[in-house]
């Protein structure tokens, strides 16, 4: 089965390719460690989503129906997913790598759709994956997910780490007013009794 979504993926990555050439220099990079914790579970997770077939068979049972409609809605969900991702990358400007660095000249962005979330880029991809998932409509994807986002939390866990270091009060004021992956709509409350 030729997915739609694996197209609307491939005009994701050439933008991203394109994007990824202009940043700011690195000031601090985490370690070759850190990164393998979360780069050995992205490939398989991937791998899963977007293989024509794999050799276990029982990942390849069905799911989700074949039916028009939830092609159309898993397609949507992807595209809304990459766009969001993309919106993200977009606010994110120069500060952005795909590695967990700290920029010279590093910037706390919370505007866009930072203000409500920490990780949108993840957000976005995680949403991307769960449409394609769900076009595949096999019980591999929803093995695919779980390495996924296995992936991002870790991820995150180490930049949110780095960033804490960096702005200190201030992305702790950020991390309670804001989701981790999933939007928070309004402010977290704040006991206005505390000094």
């Amino acid at each position: 089965m030729v997915l739609m979504s694996g197209y609307l993926w491939f005009g994701f990555a050439l933008v991203w390719m394109l994007w990824a050439i202009r940043t700011k220099p690195t000031e601090r990079r985490e370690s070759t460690l850190s990164r393998l914790s979360y780069a050995l579970m992205l490939p398989p997770g991937f791998y899963l989503i977007f293989a024509r077939h794999v050799p276990i068979h029982w990942l390849n049972a069905e799911v989700l129906p074949h039916i028009a409609w939830v092609r159309e809605a898993a397609v949507a969900l992807t595209a809304a997913g990459l766009l969001f991702a993309i919106w993200a990358r977009l606010y994110l400007g120069t500060n952005w790598s795909g590695t967990v660095t700290v920029k010279v000249g590093h910037e706390l962005v919370r505007s866009g759709p930072y203000r409500w979330v920490r990780h949108p880029i993840y957000s976005g991809l995680l949403l991307a994956s769960l449409g394609t998932a769900a076009e595949r409509g096999e019980v591999r994807g929803v093995i695919a997910l779980a390495f996924i986002y296995a992936g991002f939390w870790m991820k995150l866990r180490t930049e949110e780490r780095f960033m804490a270091e960096v702005f200190g009060s201030k992305y702790a004021e950020y991390k309670r007013d804001t989701g981790a992956l999933i939007p928070r709509l309004t402010p977290a409350r704040r006991d206005d009794t505390q000094s």
